[in-house]
């Protein structure tokens, strides 16, 4: 059976922290308020817990869930590397709604679904969350709602989705923002906006100077498609009904027609 306490209450509060810190060693889940929306959480470090969460969520391991510290040092021990700009952008919007994909710390033994070597982590700018989260340690969070329901933004829209899949429901009052975190994947040499959120694209190119979107990507496949156009255009046609024209030079073979790859990039997703 599930418990929830309200955090406004000192006393409950305090019960309501030791009660989640041992839920949470016990391999269960939790509900916390963050500065963004209400998340569901489990030990990273604890596979059946992720599995559960992702369970509660009706999600399969192909949406692996991103990580919340309670500080910059936990975070960077989680990552091989923060790359050119995720030192910046942490001194700017850390604690704060900015999750950063990186390439995760291949020593450590986890497993939080299909990540392809990397990690989505975040510090929130929530007392209670980093209260609760230096106690714990790197929590696997992802929205408190079920796939595709919105995001809950209090305890209750949390309860209502998850029921007693949760162990324990620590009420923070009404979320502090209506969107999720903004996501920013460092994993290339040039930083890639996945979600946009609750920090504005315009203010993470103030830190990083150029930031990839899809728009971005969309041009570049028009370019490439308009390319392959006009190349294919340029070429005789190899039809039956106009046979290609022989080659004036003895020892030189026809050149085989190009075929342009297409590069694909997926996106995340985090609370």
């Amino acid at each position: 059976m599930s418990r929830r306490y309200d955090c406004s209450e000192p006393m409950e509060r305090t019960r309501g922290i030791a009660e989640s810190v041992s839920a949470v060693r016990r391999g269960e889940l939790i509900v916390l308020p963050t500065d963004t929306v209400y998340g569901v959480g489990a030990d990273a470090f604890t596979p059946p817990a992720v599995a559960a969460l992702l369970d509660a969520k009706g999600r399969g391991r192909e949406m692996p869930p991103p990580v919340l510290v309670g500080s910059v040092r936990a975070a960077t021990a989680l990552i091989e590397d923060l790359g050119t700009y995720g030192q910046d952008l942490i001194d700017e919007f850390w604690p704060g709604a900015l999750t950063l994909v990186c390439r995760a710390n291949q020593n450590l033994l986890w497993d939080l679904g299909e990540t392809k070597g990397t990690v989505a982590v975040r510090m929130p700018m929530h007392e209670l969350a980093v209260e609760l989260l230096k106690e714990t340690g790197p929590l696997a969070v992802s929205s408190a709602n079920a796939t595709g329901k919105p995001a809950a933004r209090t305890v209750a829209e949390a309860e209502e989705m998850l029921g007693d899949a949760v162990s324990v429901y620590l009420d923070g009052g009404q979320s502090g923002h209506a969107e999720a975190s903004t996501i920013v994947d460092l994993t290339g040499s040039i930083p890639r906006l996945l979600r946009a959120g609750a920090i504005p694209e315009d203010k993470i190119r103030s830190v990083v100077g150029v930031l990839l979107t899809d728009e971005d990507e969309d041009e570049d496949l028009t370019a490439e498609d308009e390319d392959l156009t006009a190349e294919q255009a340029a070429k005789p046609s190899l039809t039956k009904d106009e046979p290609a024209k022989p080659s004036l030079t003895k020892d030189e073979p026809a050149a085989a027609p190009d075929e342009p790859g297409l590069s694909l990039r997926k996106d995340d997703n985090a609370s």
